[in-house]
């Protein structure tokens, strides 16, 4: 009987994708099954297909990987996601639990890292690589409890939510930037997460809905 772990590629750059396929296909135990560009493919791979494992990128056009993470983790529970990015900040990680990954890894992980992160998952585990696994230990022990108490819009970051008040009280991409020390493309990226995080289809909406909840005052 065919014991394989079938697994789901999905990454916007069609080299990494392909090399990350041609790795998968070498190692025991796996069965890549398909590949997708963005995520909204792999939302319709997923459906056709129904992978015991999706790798996940996050940063791509469209349908980004912490949405389409969402809708499968949702739709599909018995599909599950590892993230596989360059992204490390705890916000990224977090915001990627939230959505219901089951696994974090970076991208510089090799093959066997790699191997073993898909067969824990598919067995129920959570699997973090060493970095991002430092990362949530680290955070969990020097937070203080009241801290994760109740908030508006709990499935936002922090930092996520400091954005989206600063939204709220009618701050542009670069005000935002200065005001937090970021870049204005984080800022960018962090703007798009809110939105689809808030399921959001404009600014104008999430500004709205922040400011409901008493945001921006």
């Amino acid at each position: 009987m065919d014991t394989s772990v079938s697994v789901l590629v999905v990454d916007d750059h069609p080299v990494f994708r392909a090399g990350m396929v041609t790795v998968l296909e070498d190692l025991a135990d796996l069965d890549v099954v398909g590949q997708a560009g963005d995520g909204a493919g792999a939302l319709a791979e997923v459906a056709a297909l129904r992978p015991d494992v999706v790798l996940m990128d996050l940063r791509m056009p469209g349908v980004g990987g912490l949405e389409a993470t969402a809708r499968i983790t949702t739709t599909h529970p018995d599909t599950a996601v590892i993230v596989l990015t360059m992204d490390e900040d705890e916000d990224t990680v977090f915001a990627a639990l939230r959505a219901g990954a089951r696994g974090y890894l970076l991208k510089e992980a090799d093959g066997d890292d790699i191997r073993r992160a898909i067969l824990g998952v598919a067995r129920g585990e959570a699997v973090f690589g060493p970095r991002v696994a430092r990362r949530v230990l680290s955070f969990f022990a020097s937070a203080p409890a009241h801290a994760r108490g109740a908030v508006p819009f709990p499935q936002l970051t922090d930092r996520e939510r400091e954005v989206l008040d600063l939204l709220a009280q009618g701050l542009d991409n670069a005000s935002i930037a200065r005001r937090l020390i970021l870049s204005e493309k984080t800022v960018r990226n962090r703007v798009s997460d809110v939105l689809t995080k808030l399921r959001a289809r404009s600014r104008a909406e999430a500004v709205a809905i922040a400011r409901d909840a008493g945001l921006g005052g």
